[in-house]
């Protein structure tokens, strides 16, 4: 049981670092609304959606983003703890990667679930 929970919190500490490098050098949208808008005008890389999220709002986001051909990883972490590994002070539901930086976030997180 603890070589898996380890195994959780490792993964958890990647992405967490992947997701501050691309804070420092990449470009990315906070929200569920610019995600959105994001997805629709075909920019976004990469989504990012907090477990917590409310269903019909996962499912719209998850359909736009199989539209759009874009990857979408569910963190494993609630909206608060999401807006922290951001380096935010407020809680975020959903946020889109445009642009990834240095981080390799893109060729990662869709491929680990």
């Amino acid at each position: 049981m603890s070589a898996k929970a380890s195994k959780q919190s490792k993964a958890a500490d990647s992405i967490n670092a992947r997701l501050q490098l691309v804070m420092r050098s990449g470009k990315y949208q906070l929200g569920y609304k610019t995600t959105l808008k994001t997805l629709r005008n075909g920019k976004s890389k990469l989504i990012l959606i907090a477990n917590n999220c409310p269903a019909l709002r996962k499912s719209e986001i998850e359909y736009y983003a199989m539209l759009a051909k874009t990857g979408v990883h569910h963190f494993q972490g609630d909206n608060n703890e999401l807006g922290t590994a951001c380096g935010r002070y407020y809680r975020v539901c959903c946020l889109s990667i445009t642009d990834p930086g240095d981080s390799d976030i893109i060729k990662t997180l869709p491929g680990m679930e």
